[in-house]
């Protein structure tokens, strides 16, 4: 039977551009990311961009992330691939614009974080909420992204895609470490 144990949890007492979670120990098979999140800008659609980065020591911002996605909006689907993506894997997330109140639920599985001979995988389940049929005030979102390093995870990032950019007040982020699964 699996066991869940919590590194970390925030929830955020104000905005934040960032939250960041260092030092992690390389005792568990798998790591869990669970966010409640929202941005504070606004904008034509009601997305903005989230960035993870990763890395063993120091946040890998080199373009060494690739990912493939699957987005259900307003009853339309998309897909692509990306490869070479610099510095970050983005994830699209609720901002000022959608719904007052409204927020992103995302859940990242990494599976074997600390395993040293393999790339790291992340697999992303996005779920925007929103009181609109407008594109893009609600969608869900699949992804499966790839850390091109055989180095163990240490350290997750995830922040607000851009400078002017932050999580709002009442976010919150919590990382698992799972054993036995």
């Amino acid at each position: 039977m699996a066991a869940f144990t919590v590194i970390d949890h925030t929830e955020l007492g104000a905005a934040a551009s960032s939250w960041d979670v260092s030092s992690i120990p390389s005792s568990y098979d798998h790591l869990l990311i669970k966010a409640s999140v929202r941005t504070d800008t606004a904008g034509a659609n009601a997305l903005d961009n989230m960035t993870l980065l990763v890395g063993d020591g120091s946040l890998d911002t080199g373009t060494n992330y690739s990912s493939t996605w699957l987005m259900n909006y307003s009853g339309s689907v998309e897909s692509a691939s990306t490869a070479a993506i610099s510095g970050s894997v983005y994830h699209k997330v609720n901002n000022a614009t959608s719904t007052a109140d409204t927020f992103t639920n995302v859940s990242i599985w990494i599976p074997h974080y600390a395993n040293t001979a393999n790339f790291k995988q992340f697999l992303t389940c996005l779920a925007l909420e929103g009181a609109s049929t407008t594109a893009y005030y609600y969608s869900d979102i699949l992804r499966a992204d790839l850390w091109s390093s055989t180095a163990a995870i240490d350290e997750i990032q995830l922040s607000a895609a851009t400078a002017t950019q932050e999580f709002v007040q009442y976010s919150t982020f919590t990382l698992y470490g799972v054993t036995g699964a």
